[in-house]
Order: structure tokens, then C-alpha cells, then sequence
């Protein structure tokens, strides 16, 4: 596991959906589910969008003569700058505070969406929900009022300057505008700077670009079972990450992982019950493209899916699954629980957090995410820190083992 973590994280590297080192990721991953050898591993075509970051990412503000750096990244899917953007910038913190501003003072300006994560919330991914509506339709609300670009406080707890990417949206009835992350010391200077001289010049400039969409493909490695061979049990993680860093804990960890629980199931002396599908997806970062078509796949063969797992929760120390499914569902898996109590893993949590797993919402009976301490996740989510150096090989190991035996008895035994 470790040499399968090492080689996608240091040979290959970040792999934005489109690029050429999803592509090679795509070989890797297929060469290593060759290798493990199933009954089958075969491609599932997918068409993904292609956005790239482009160069000389630069951002300042004026305050007279005196002229500030600013740490910024794009956010995936923005448009470009077309050069240097010049306007004032309006803060806000909520949505209320925006509602209150008139049109006429929004237009030409920047909107600074400064809400920060909260850090109080003892849980971080309740924290991070709690912000990211800023980042993901900061802009669509923004153009609405006459706004010429977005500035989105990253969504870290961390206090350093690193800025965190993610996924903007745009509607089709409204402008698309810039959007940018600032890291955490800029975006705190920035507040400062504006309560002294609400009219101080913001500069930003960004050169990313959308690129026509790309044909790629979700992997797909399958043992077939011996007595329910029709009914699937299946567990993956998402292959693509974003651009900055290395995907190591977003989802490089939960590809390992899936890659280790095809491999200890292909290792028994006997065949599973059910049929299993260890599956990487592609594009979760920007649509979950080779999710949605995974389901519509399904649904159009009418296939029998009695549960769905997925790792995309960063890799850190594995505290049990969240589960989706009626209460007969929830019961049984429970019922499993006392064999992981003994590894601290045997905790089951309402509503899983698997984007990958929405569009299997329905169809399988149950969604299930592998659940991890988050305490770290989002010091690296979506940035340049995300790298191999950030992970504990053996929680990365502990939540592989864990993806692998509830597999395992989920095939036995159904639900």
C-alpha cells in the first residue's frame, strides 16, 4: 500500500480530471488492478470537463503608495481575468449582510466573502459545511448584484497563508466573474486593511481557462460471486484530485485503499458470495461525472447493488462508517460493530459524505463512507499541502483493513 501511495503521489502527482497526469493515473491504477488480477477489470467512458489553472497567478491591493501581496489560487471552474482586474472590494460575512448592501454600491467591485470555518465546531467537517456556500455560489450571487469578481476566505482552520482551491458554479442566466481563495494571514490583512480605507484598490489576476471536455474513464476491477453473483457489493474512491499539491489524502489514501481491499478479497481461499467491484471514479472534484454515469449504468441494467462503500475522508485514523439505509440496514451493520471495537473503528454514524455515492442514492441499499478523524483534514483539503509527507502510512493501513472486513462481510452475509 505504501509503494502504491508513494508512486501516485510523488511520480505522478496532482490529477485534475482532463489532464494528461489523470491519464496517467488512469494507466497506473488499471495496471495495478492487472496485476492483482480479478475476474475482469474493464474501462467505463465518462466525459469530464478540462480547466486549467494557467500561470502567474497574482493578486494586490493599494493602500496610497504602499502595495500588499496577496496568497490567492483560483477556484476550479473559474474564468479568467483577461489581465489585471482593478476595483474596490466590499467585505461581507453572511448572506444577510450582502442582502443589505444596494446594488448600485455592488457593481464594479469585488465581493470578500470573509466567513471563516467555525472553530468552535469540535467536528470540522460541520465547520466546513458551514462555509462553503461562499465559495460555491459566492459567485452566482455576487454577478447577480454587478459584482466584477469573487475573493473567498480559504476554507481552513489552519492559521497560514496556503490558499485552498475547490469547485465554483456559474449559472447559465447569470455572468460568470472571476473567483478567487485568499489564504488565511491575506484574507485577515485584507479585513484589516479595509476597515482603515473601505476605498483601497484591489488587483487580481488569473489566467485559467476551460478547455473543451475530455473522453475518460472510470476503473472498474470485479470478482464474481459464487452463490449471488448478480447482487454487487462495491467500494471505491475518486481517482482525480485538484491541481495544487500532490491528492494525497484527497483521495490518493482511498485508492490505495480500494486497491487493498481488491487485493486481500482476491487473496481467499475462496470466492465472495456476492459479486464485488472495486471501483475509481473520475471527476469527483467537478461534478462527479464518473459517478453519475457509473449509476445511470446501472440503472439502465437493472442491477441489484445491496451496498455501495466509499473512502474520501482524507486517510487519518479510521473511527467507524456512516451509513445510509433504513433501520433494518443500520441495524445489521451495528450487529458487526463489536469486531472493530477492539481497533477504536466500530462507531456508526447517520448520513454519509461519500460524493461519489449520491447518485447511487435509491439503487444500492446502503451508502456507506468510511469515517475518519478530521481534526487535520482540512489543514491540507484542496491545497498545495496536500502531499505525502502529511499522512500516517498506518492509518491509512487501519482504514484499508476496515473498508476490507466490513466488505467482506457484507458479501457473506448480505443486508
Amino acid at each position: 500500500m505504501n509503494n502504491d501511495l508513494l508512486f501516485l503521489t510523488k511520480k505522478i502527482g496532482p490529477r485534475i480530471s482532463g489532464s494528461v497526469n489523470a491519464k496517467k493515473a488512469l494507466n497506473w491504477a488499471r495496471k495495478r488492478m492487472l496485476e492483482i488480477a480479478p475476474d475482469t477489470v474493464y474501462l467505463q467512458e465518462v466525459v469530464v470537463p478540462h480547466w486549467e489553472r494557467g500561470a502567474n497567478e497574482k493578486s494586490f491591493f493599494n493602500t496610497g503608495r504602499k502595495k500588499t501581496e496577496m496568497k490567492v489560487c483560483a477556484l476550479g471552474g473559474s474564468i479568467a481575468t483577461n489581465g489585471l482586474l482593478q476595483a474596490n472590494v466590499l467585505e461581507v460575512k453572511n448572506w444577510d449582510e450582502l442582502d443589505l448592501i444596494s446594488d448600485n454600491e455592488i457593481r464594479g467591485k469585488f465581493i470578500f466573502f470573509n466567513r471563516a470555518m467555525d472553530p468552535k465546531e469540535i467536528e470540522t467537517y460541520k465547520a466546513y459545511l458551514g462555509a462553503v456556500d461562499q465559495r460555491s455560489i459566492g459567485a452566482i450571487e455576487a454577478s447577480k448584484r454587478g459584482a466584477i469578481g469573487v475573493l473567498i476566505r480559504s476554507l481552513t482552520l489552519k492559521a497560514d497563508d496556503i490558499p485552498h482551491t475547490g469547485a465554483v458554479s456559474y449559472d447559465i442566466n447569470t455572468k460568470k466573474i472571476p473567483a478567487a481563495a485568499i489564504g488565511i494571514k491575506s484574507a485577515n490583512l485584507l479585513s484589516a486593511a479595509l476597515a482603515n480605507n473601505p476605498n483601497l484598490m484591489y488587483s487580481l489576476k488569473m489566467e485559467c481557462m476551460a478547455l473543451p471536455d475530455e473522453k475518460s474513464y472510470n476503473l472498474i476491477g470485479e470478482i464474481r460471486g459464487a452463490r449471488f453473483p448478480h447482487e454487487y457489493v462495491t467500494a471505491g474512491a475518486h481517482l482525480d484530485s485538484w491541481d495544487l499539491g500532490e491528492g494525497a489524502a484527497d483521495d490518493g489514501t482511498g485508492v490505495v485503499q480500494t486497491l487493498e481491499v481488491l487485493q486481500i478479497l482476491k487473496n481467499l481461499d475462496q470466492r465472495p458470495e456476492r459479486s464485488f467491484r472495486a471501483i475509481l471514479y473520475m471527476n469527483e472534484e467537478s461534478g462527479a461525472h464518473g459517478a453519475v454515469q457509473y449509476a445511470k449504468e446501472a440503472r439502465e441494467k437493472n442491477e441489484t447493488h445491496i451496498a455501495a462503500l466509499e473512502s474520501d475522508a482524507g486517510g487519518f485514523t479510521p473511527r467507524g462508517f456512516r451509513v445510509d439505509g433504513s433501520l433494518t440496514v443500520v441495524k445489521q451493520i451495528k450487529t458487526w460493530m463489536e469486531l472493530f471495537a477492539p481497533y477504536k473503528m466500530g462507531e456508526i454514524y447517520q448520513n454519509q459524505r461519500g460524493i461519489d455515492l449520491l447518485p447511487m442514492k435509491g439503487l444500492s441499499k446502503a451508502l456507506i463512507s468510511l469515517e475518519c478523524d478530521d481534526q487535520r483534514f482540512f489543514d491540507i483539503h484542496h491545497s498545495a499541502s496536500d502531499t505525502y509527507d502529511k499522512l500516517n502510512i498506518r492509518e491509512v493501513k487501519l482504514g484499508g483493513a476496515s473498508m476490507s472486513a466490513l466488505s467482506y462481510l457484507i458479501l457473506k452475509y448480505g443486508l
